[in-house]
């Protein structure tokens, strides 16, 4: 640990919300706003930030995917109160925009060039622009009525794979030979396990007003039976293994963690969690849900520390078929001997997949379940990794410090 060591100290998210559900007219920058206006209050309760000086936050920095532009971490920054003076930045590396903007807010704090930024992610699937493809040799200000949206931008260029996630997670499944009933075990286990520590994930939690209807839950976790999910048929492949039953869903949802050097923290006498490093790693396109593996592996190599050492592991479960591939070749067990330490308060299966900030939902659980939980030793080690569209890998090492 050094004086400029970035430290986790406070975490929030808000419930998310199934698209065109709970939260669907709630904007994202709104979602995010409620976040950060929290977490200020929250840091000024613990000594960090004063509230007759919002200016005391150094950096708003946000992933964001489908969003509406015009620089939303800056946007969600004004409307949450914390001044013209705080900057915010937006990021976008698609599923990891949320975790890439904690790396990025790591990185200021490490550099000395910040002593507190609020950094995450934030998605609003329901209220996401619709996006229509210019012609060539079009230069108008808008579009012809003709013209329809397109559902996303590309991950990959002209002559490399490209393909949508959910079959690229079907071809995961038949590469790695994912049997069907493991998948929906897996899938099993994650609402199982969100239903059942409902109540220790309720204090990452922050309701949202809804025009006056306050959101406090989480919209899909549900009790299921292997019956149910085994009657689903193959979502993207005629008697495919991958269904919607062991696939996430798309979501609406912001996380956010606040990141201060160690001396700041030490100063306030918290716990948190030291950010020990972070990585990101390219990979396949065709295989964008294995992206993990070299992440993990590159992140653990240059840091000396062997995954056995790792007490606790978050990773966005966008499908069962890629969570099993990646701990497969990782040698964990989430449905046997691992079961404690892969995701044992469930994932985005059960949770949903609010894209831009789900990478930021990982490290808010690893606080809720490394320094929220007693019982956990200084010194455990936690770690969260995440796939991404066009075949990327993030992973972030942390450990648990303080008092």
């Amino acid at each position: 640990m050094t004086p400029t060591t970035p430290v986790i100290v406070a975490a929030l998210r808000t419930p998310v919300g199934t698209a065109g559900h709970s939260l669907a007219d709630v904007d994202a920058s709104t979602l995010a706003a409620t976040l950060l206006a929290r977490l200020t209050g929250d840091l000024t309760a613990l000594g960090i930030a004063s509230t007759a000086d919002r200016a005391s936050v150094d950096h708003v920095v946000l992933g964001n995917c489908m969003g509406p532009g015009g620089n939303l971490a800056r946007v969600a920054a004004l409307a949450a109160g914390l001044g013209e003076e705080v900057p915010g930045v937006t990021v976008d590396r698609q599923c990891g925009s949320g975790q890439e903007a904690i790396h990025q807010g790591a990185a200021l704090v490490a550099l000395g060039q910040a002593d507190l930024v609020l950094a995450g992610g934030v998605e609003s699937a329901s209220t996401a622009p619709w996006r229509i493809a210019r012609p060539a040799g079009v230069f108008t200000a808008e579009p012809a009525h003709h013209l329809k949206p397109y559902p996303r931008a590309p991950f990959a260029p002209p002559g490399w794979p490209d393909p949508d996630m959910g079959p690229a997670a079907q071809d995961v499944a038949d590469r790695w030979g994912i049997e069907r009933q493991r998948q929906d075990a897996y899938a099993l286990r994650s609402h199982e396990r969100t239903l059942l520590f409902a109540d220790r994930g309720a204090n990452e939690i922050v309701p949202v007003d809804v025009s006056g209807r306050v959101v406090a839950r989480d919209d899909r976790p549900r009790r299921l039976s292997p019956a149910v999910l085994a009657r689903l048929p193959g979502a993207f492949r005629p008697g495919g293994s991958v269904t919607a039953g062991n696939s996430c869903a798309i979501s609406d949802g912001a996380a956010i963690v606040a990141v201060v050097p160690e001396r700041v923290r030490a100063q306030a006498g918290v716990r948190g969690l030291a950010i020990r490093g972070w990585q990101a790693s390219g990979s396949d396109p065709a295989m964008p849900g294995v992206g993990p593996l070299p992440a993990v592996r590159a992140l653990l190599g240059r840091l000396g520390v062997a995954l056995d050492r790792v007490d606790a592991i978050e990773i966005t479960e966008a499908f069962a078929a890629q969570v099993l591939a990646c701990t497969d070749e990782l040698g964990l067990h989430p449905l046997g001997a691992d079961s404690e330490r892969v995701c044992p308060w469930g994932g985005a299966i059960a949770l949903g997949h609010p894209w831009g900030a789900s990478g930021a939902l990982l490290a808010v659980r690893l606080f809720s379940r490394m320094v929220r939980h007693e019982g956990v030793d200084a010194g455990a080690l936690g770690l969260a990794t995440c796939a991404i569209g066009g075949g990327q890998g993030l992973a972030m090492l942390v450990e648990r410090v303080g008092p």
